[in-house]
This record gives structure tokens, sequence and C-alpha cells, in this order.
């Protein structure tokens, strides 16, 4: 039987914020749907993707998912996944962005948020929900936002050869062959990524090779394994590029996400 997903957990009057916990099999696909209230989706354990329209997020176990209000979305498990998951009242959490953003958990965070799934609906009027409730919206709104996000192009050509790129990146397939491949030139190609992404083919690359760097990080993969999958001869450049981007190397983030852990 198919589980209704629209709305339907959505928070009742003098309810702030309700909860729900849900263990999804590998290979787990939840239809598009959207929701009346915000929606925060956080992993304890596995790696979610989360797609909305033409783009994609890909949320690892020290990150959680916002999403906005009536935003229509759906989500694959790679793998097993236990999901935690809080839907806000409309307006609880003014300061968070209109579009969905991938917010970093901390271990306080993240024990907030298993203690509002354990008690389930936290009540407006109940004065220890309150303050839960205030902890929760204060340490949402205050988490750092990361760039764990791709956005894939409506054009068939470059649509092509975006997919083709993310199925073969160990491959590290130029961009040349990949546009011969679409039958497109390359101008075309990289007008086309400009245009309806909002970012070169380069850059782009790069964001694909983190997030299927940081998939492989989160289920355990050594930094030279994924720094071969992602299409680097020389490990040294991905944990350059991976520097840059989270602060810290892949091994030490790979060990922090260890550590948080339960």
């Amino acid at each position: 039987m198919r589980q209704d997903y629209t709305g339907c957990h959505d928070p009742k009057p003098g309810t702030s914020i309700s909860t729900l916990a849900y263990e999804y099999p590998p290979a787990f696909r939840v239809p598009e749907h959207a929701h009346g209230a915000d929606q925060v989706i956080y992993a304890t354990r596995g790696v979610m993707e989360v797609s909305a329209g033409q783009s994609f997020w890909l949320i690892p176990p020290q990150f959680a998912i916002w999403i906005p209000a009536r935003t229509l979305h759906r989500l694959r498990m790679p793998r097993a996944v236990s999901m935690r998951t809080r839907y806000l009242r409309r307006g609880l959490a003014p300061k968070l962005p209109a579009t969905c953003a991938v917010l970093h958990v901390t271990p306080l965070l993240r024990e907030l948020i298993v203690e509002a799934v354990r008690i389930g609906q936290l009540r407006t009027r109940n004065r220890l929900h309150g303050a839960l409730r205030e902890l929760i919206v204060f340490y949402l709104e205050s988490a750092a936002s990361v760039p764990m996000f791709l956005t894939l192009p409506k054009d068939p050509r470059a649509l092509a050869v975006a997919q083709a790129l993310i199925a073969n990146q160990a491959q590290n397939p130029s961009l040349h062959s990949l546009c011969s491949s679409a039958g497109a030139g390359v101008r075309t190609i990289e007008r086309v990524f400009q245009s309806e992404v909002g970012t070169d083919f380069a850059t782009w690359r790069r964001q694909a090779r983190l997030m299927k760097a940081v998939e492989m990080l989160a289920a355990g993969s050594l930094v030279k394994q994924a720094a071969f999958a992602t299409g680097y001869r020389q490990p040294s450049a991905f944990v350059e590029m991976f520097r840059r981007t989270f602060g810290v190397t892949p091994k030490a983030w790979a060990a922090a996400l260890a550590g948080s852990r339960p």
C-alpha cells in the first residue's frame, strides 16, 4: 500500500512542531509530495538524496535539509536510512531561507532533534515543549549552510552531458568527449550550463565530485578511494578541493562524522 506523504503530518492546532521517525531500506523512494508546514529532514544513519525540480541535494548524517512549506520534493535512499523529520508551523523559523538549504547539524542540535522525535508533538502551551522548540529554532537558524546540491540543466543535450558525467566520474571524461556523445558543441553546452544552471561546467563538475565524495566518505570509504572514484589521479588535489569547500580535510571530516554517530 502506498503511503501518503502530502501534508498528513503537518502540526495540528495547539502544536508548534510535529515529528516522525522512519526506517527506510536501501533503494527506497519517496514519491513527489509537499507539505503545508516547513520541514527539516535529518538522518541519524545513512545518506539521503532529496530532489526538487531540477535540483538535488545529498544529505549525509552530519547534515539536515530545510524544505520550505509547499515545496514539491522527492527522496531516494541509496542505502538504508534512519530518518528523523520535523514539521514546523509556518513562520516559526523566519530567518531560514525561502528555498531548500543544507544545514550543518552540531552534536547538540542532533540531540535536540532526537528528543523532539521522542516526544512526538511539541505542544504550544507546554513550558518544557516551548523551551525545546525555542532551542531547536535557534540552532536551526544559526546552523551553517553547506553547498551540497546540484542543479541539472533542462536542455536535453546538456542534461545528457551531466548524467554521463555523474555516471562515469572515475573515468574523468573530458567535456569535449561528453559533448560529442551528446551531439553538441563545447561552446553550446557551456552556454547552456551558464544560463540554466547559473555556473560554468568546470564549477558544476567540482560540485558533482564533491557530492559523490561525501556519499562515499559517509559510507566509510578511504580518502584515496573517494579521490579515484571522483576522477582525481592525485589524492592531494582531491584533498585540497575538499578542504577549500569544508575548511577541513576529508580525513578529518570523516573522523568528525564517525565521532558524531551514537
